[in-house]
């Protein structure tokens, strides 16, 4: 199934390149960040051998832990509603609807996949919180997320960041503007809007919880990593099943 070809302004028609040497390089950075071991050298930077001191500050927890999960799960609602609205006939001129259905579908999917994959890992991770450690007041010893069959001593399920999913798991939702299907031009601006948004919110998402002492800077980093690489992935594999549709 062909998506419309719809007038725009944009630039190129599918600027595929750009996207993969972005999520290469934001792969390339958070490795070298892993084998820098960054991650502890930040966290005890920022805590005490009695814990994290804002680990229960109320703008952290409440507003930008809470708050942001809520808002996320209200973005899914809204977005489940964008996906599932019906076609419109091409006189339908609100730029909202402008996507087809079968993108807004995809959109939906690839989101869900990816917060669904996110909270699977975390549900399997055998990596404790930094808030965790022994160095931190405590019970477990710092073992690298890529040690699998290596306990900690801690509770484990913390890696990848969960939070940080807030926004990264919506990394889809600018792929029909920066990755339109065949046959589609479409002006840009939208998707790299989206897409800034998302990035900010991840980045804050996963921020307030590495001050919280939830979570290293390492494990925000995989989530977007983890997010992008499925929703590129799975968009691109959307367009060849349009072609061939």
């Amino acid at each position: 199934m062909h998506s419309p070809s719809l007038p725009a302004h944009g630039t190129q028609a599918n600027p595929w390149p750009p996207v993969v040497i972005g999520l290469a390089l934001i792969t390339m950075l958070t490795v070298l960040w892993d084998v820098g071991a960054g991650d502890l050298a930040i966290m005890q930077w920022i805590g005490t051998p009695q814990g994290f001191p804002l680990r229960s500050a109320w703008l952290l927890e409440s507003v930008l832990h809470d708050g942001l999960r809520q808002a996320g799960t209200l973005l899914w609602v809204l977005l489940a509603a964008w996906a599932l609205w019906p076609a419109r006939g091409r006189s339908h001129h609100a730029r909202v609807f402008a996507i087809s259905r079968s993108e807004r579908l995809w959109v939906l999917a690839l989101v869900s996949l990816s917060l669904l994959l996110v909270g699977l890992i975390k549900l399997g991770s055998s990596t404790s919180c930094p808030w965790d450690l022994a160095l931190f007041g405590g019970q477990a010893r710092y073992v690298s997320h890529w040690s699998l069959a290596l306990a900690d001593g801690g509770p484990g399920r913390c890696f990848p960041g969960g939070h940080a999913s807030s926004g990264f798991g919506f990394v889809a939702l600018c792929l029909p503007w920066l990755l339109p299907p065949a046959g589609s031009v479409r002006a840009h601006a939208p998707g790299w809007r989206w897409l800034a948004l998302i990035v900010s919110t991840g980045l804050i998402a996963g921020s307030v919880q590495t001050l919280r002492g939830a979570h290293y800077p390492s494990h925000t980093l995989w989530t977007l990593v983890i997010c992008s690489t499925v929703s590129i992935t799975g968009w691109r594999l959307a367009q060849r099943w349009w072609l061939r549709g």
